[in-house]
């Protein structure tokens, strides 16, 4: 069992950043894969970014260049540092912790509006 807690989200303007934070509660060290997802009104959750205990990471092709995303094993928390917001990042953002193919746990999602 992993529980996660996000935190960092919130109502931005356009062009603003954002960092949000994952806290796990045990250790990620040997987590195969953390990563953020995000789920707008309407549509369907989608893959943000993912980083691997190996030190790899993936994004959302539309987000390259933006989003960063890295993993402190010693705090056991992930962040995603989100700069140059636009209106359509707005959605509510979810921590996920791949164990296995069979295995992930969820955080309950923080939201992040970007509006004027």
């Amino acid at each position: 069992q992993v529980q996660l807690v996000e935190s960092g989200g919130g109502l931005v303007q356009p062009g603003e950043s954002l960092r949000l934070s994952c806290v796990a509660s045990r250790s990620i060290f040997s987590i195969a894969a953390m990563g953020w997802y995000r789920q707008a009104p309407g549509k369907q959750r989608e893959l943000v970014a993912t980083a691997t205990s190996g030190g790899n990471t993936n994004y959302a092709d539309s987000l390259k260049g933006r989003f960063t995303i890295s993993r402190d094993n010693a705090k056991n928390t992930v962040y995603l540092q989100m700069n140059s917001l636009k209106y359509e990042d707005t959605a509510v953002y979810y921590c996920n912790a791949h164990i296995s193919w069979s295995t992930e746990f969820w955080g309950q999602g923080t939201q992040v509006t970007v509006s004027p």
